[in-house]
């Protein structure tokens, strides 16, 4: 019987023990407790109140996010008013990848023509495994134990590194950022900087307790913390044979594959070590050369604010003497097919990944990217995690995504691709509803179906809006209406008070103020 209550305690976030197992493993770490690699970065089994709920119970991190996410808007804000055509731009990014996707097959198979010609060789993957599978065959077949990577979401979404370490071959990440979050064993909270939600305080105690050689530091000044990590990882570059990146896009016409990054060790990757591997969404493809010049200028102003990218890397197949003289791309599929069925559904695909409506949204900025339980947080994980999935059923995860959202419409306005997604949110959400239509109704249901009934008739109306006066009672002099322990009253009112209802309904002023005129 206790066992059974503590259980339910912890389900509920409410088991005070859990509450002390935390406190105890911070304080031994020196850091908060990050969130373990789940076996599927896309669903990591809660939904987004769940794990909102967790994530809200954590000042620093709301501290840390709030701080970041400003910095990174004023930047990007400044940097947009400077471009008088910044709107067209975003039309011309919006129209070639829309185009781009209505002739998406005949794209990939000039992009494969084109990297082969140049003597690379190209793989395509239906999903995760055997994207993974291909990536470790090539590796194995190198006989080395350690690799290097480039930061990357698609390697991120197909979990390259768990599947690689299980079979003895170590993924060493060289971004700053991502190799912060794979010290402390955590997962990324943004899709730019991954690890937004720490502090320099935790990277400091993160890299004295988990970096070879386990270096002091007299501060946590970033120069300080940013040459340890330049030291650690400038011996994994020159040792490394094989490479690992993703891609920000790839051209179609020429067979040429891009890189931006901002620390340089994009650049050593790609062209150190004797071979290397890119995992590519199928979706990145861009159909000419001159296409790059608009990307370069909406990416890096979206993503973090900058003009340009310190670091912008092309490649095209293999060069005699420069650069690896082995090249494999691998195509991902990985659910973007299913995508690509739904009219409404599939802009969700012309994503640049710039994080740009994760810095502006008021949901994420408070409940961070951990509370999404997917790899891509965020209003753009919240429209592509559950069409990557295909989600429908209510009873998965995954689709509470769509409905953590506010629909305020900010993600819309500062998308660099002008993604509408309040409206694919508004979508997603009636094929959720439409999907579970059927079988015992639940109170939201009932709720719903009375709400349409008195909703569609004025009678009604006027009788419930005469009603609701009792509620002047229930708010009492502060004139708010607190917590209601009732179904789905509850679920409204458990985080927000309900301001009293007006003295005067709207009909009888309407007739107040009409009656001199009949």
């Amino acid at each position: 019987m206790l066992d059974k209550l503590k259980e339910l305690g912890s389900s509920i976030g409410l088991n005070p023990a859990d509450w002390s197992e935390q406190d105890i493993e911070e304080q031994k770490l020196g850091w908060y407790p990050g969130h373990p690699t789940p076996d599927d970065p896309l669903r990591w089994g809660r939904t987004f109140p769940e794990g909102a709920r967790e994530t809200l119970q954590n000042t620093q991190m709301r501290r840390n996010l709030g701080y970041a996410t400003g910095k990174i808007r004023t930047k990007r804000n400044t940097r947009v008013e400077e471009l008088p055509d910044w709107e067209e731009l975003r039309e011309a990014g919006s129209l070639i990848k829309r185009n781009t996707l209505a002739h998406l097959p005949e794209l990939l198979e000039t992009f494969e023509q084109k990297v082969t010609e140049r003597g690379g060789i190209v793989h395509w993957a239906r999903d995760a495994a055997e994207a993974n599978e291909i990536a470790y065959s090539i590796i194995a077949a190198k006989g080395v134990d350690e690799v290097v990577k480039v930061k990357s979401m698609a390697t991120q979404e197909i979990n390259l590194n768990s599947y690689l370490e299980e079979r003895g071959i170590e993924a060493w990440e060289t971004d700053l950022a991502e190799m912060i979050v794979q010290l402390s064993h955590d997962m990324p909270s943004h899709i730019v900087v991954p690890a937004i939600h720490r502090n320099r305080s935790e990277v400091k105690a993160i890299f004295e307790a988990r970096m070879e050689g386990r270096p002091r530091f007299a501060t946590n000044e970033p120069r300080e913390l940013a040459m340890a990590a330049r030291a650690h990882l400038r011996k994994k570059f020159l040792s490394a044979k094989v490479a690992i990146s993703g891609a920000n896009l790839g051209v179609a016409e020429t067979g040429t594959l891009a890189v931006y990054e901002s620390e340089g060790n994009g650049r050593m990757c790609l062209t150190l070590p004797e071979t290397l591997i890119t995992v590519m969404g199928i979706e990145k493809i861009v159909p000419s050369y001159r296409d790059i010049e608009v990307f370069s200028q909406l990416l890096p102003r979206s993503a973090t604010g900058e003009r340009m990218n310190p670091y912008t890397s092309f490649w095209t197949g293999v060069t005699e003497g420069d650069g690896p003289q082995e090249f494999h791309l691998i195509l991902l599929d990985n659910g973007r097919t299913n995508v690509m069925k739904d009219e409404v559904g599939r802009e969700a695909l012309k994503c640049i990944r710039c994080a740009a409506c994760m810095n502006i949204c008021p949901v994420y900025r408070v409940s961070g990217g951990h509370a999404y339980n997917s790899v891509y947080p965020g209003p753009i994980g919240a429209i592509l995690t559950p069409q990557l999935l295909n989600a429908t059923d209510r009873k998965d995860p995954a689709t509470s995504l769509p409905f953590a959202s506010t629909l305020c419409g900010a993600c819309y306005d500062v998308c660099p691709v002008k993604i509408n997604i309040p409206e694919i949110l508004v979508h997603l959400r009636h094929t959720i509803t439409e999907a579970n239509r059927g079988g015992l109704p639940n109170a939201w249901d009932v709720a719903m179906k009375g709400t349409s009934s008195v909703m569609s008739s004025g009678k009604k109306m006027e009788r419930a809006g005469n009603a609701m006066k009792a509620g002047r009672l229930a708010a009492g002099r502060d004139r708010k209406i607190g917590h209601i322990p009732l179904p789905v009253a509850k679920e409204w009112t458990g985080t927000r008070d309900v301001p009293a209802p007006p003295a005067t309904s709207f009909r009888t002023w309407w007739n107040d103020e009409h009656e001199e005129t009949k």
